[in-house]
């Protein structure tokens, strides 16, 4: 195991434990720009390693009761079909024809510059309740499920977009919930689609297990102790930073 990987891990979690934002939007470009692994198995190596440090998430948010399992079973009646589709899409193409990595490569990095958008403008659209109303709860169901729909493409795709993305979504399409429950929502859809979209590339064999351990034995404690210093770290100049980083990164992505 290299110790490369296990700091990178440790500074990924470190990062995701100081600002919340998931580590498909961190991990996967690292992976990909500094350490040159093929784009397919950073994605499906870091599809797996979200679903399992997300887990703890999960486990805690649902203790607090911020989790809307209505509004996850939503998201999941879109995510999974969609996720299973683009896994056997995937299954059909050669993942590691230049053409076919430049097209992955193009929709990563734009996946990247939206996840940068989302992260700039997700404090202020959850100060904003006011900017949408949806009152028909059909209406949003719908709404709800298409969006599991597009994550479960983009997930599976890019490995990006159940983090920041998905929070920003739902803050639009439930305006009157509080901040706490969204993100608890939005981490207990994540960990089911990530684990199903990452099983998918395992079964198409682009994980790297020995990469997987890696990153886990250094993602662990950094999460841990960037959460307990997040509460002593203005939050903002570190996401208007990471903002940045994302969108260069998504940038150099799609040249």
């Amino acid at each position: 195991m290299g110790i490369e990987y296990i700091f990178s891990g440790f500074a990924v979690g470190l990062l995701v434990g100081l600002t919340g934002v998931g580590g498909g939007s961190l991990m996967t470009p690292l992976l990909v720009l500094i350490f040159k692994f093929p784009t397919a198995i950073a994605i499906g190596t870091d599809l797996l390693y979200a679903s399992i440090t997300k887990s703890a998430g999960v486990i805690s948010h649902s203790r607090l009761g911020n989790i809307e399992w209505k509004i996850v079973r939503n998201l999941m009646f879109g995510s999974i079909p969609a996720s299973f589709l683009m896994t056997y899409y995937l299954k059909g193409i050669d993942l590691y024809a230049y053409e076919n990595v430049k097209i992955i490569n193009f929709s990563l990095g734009l996946a990247l510059i939206l996840t940068s958008i989302a992260v700039i403008f997700q404090p202020l659209i959850s100060k904003k309740t006011a900017l949408h109303k949806i009152r028909d709860s059909k209406n949003t169901s719908i709404l709800t499920i298409l969006l599991g729909l597009s994550l479960g493409v983009l997930v599976t795709l890019t490995s990006v977009g159940a983090g920041a993305m998905g929070v920003t979504a739902l803050l639009l399409l439930y305006p009157k919930m509080s901040i706490k429950k969204i993100v608890g929502t939005d981490i207990a859809h994540a960990v089911p689609l990530t684990l199903f979209a990452g099983l998918g590339h395992w079964n198409l064999g682009t994980v790297n297990t020995y990469l997987l351990l890696s990153l886990l034995i250094g993602s662990i404690p950094g999460i841990w102790l960037g959460s307990n210093l997040s509460s002593k770290i203005d939050e903002k100049w570190l996401r208007y930073i990471l903002a940045i980083v994302l969108l260069i990164v998504g940038i150099q992505l799609i040249k």
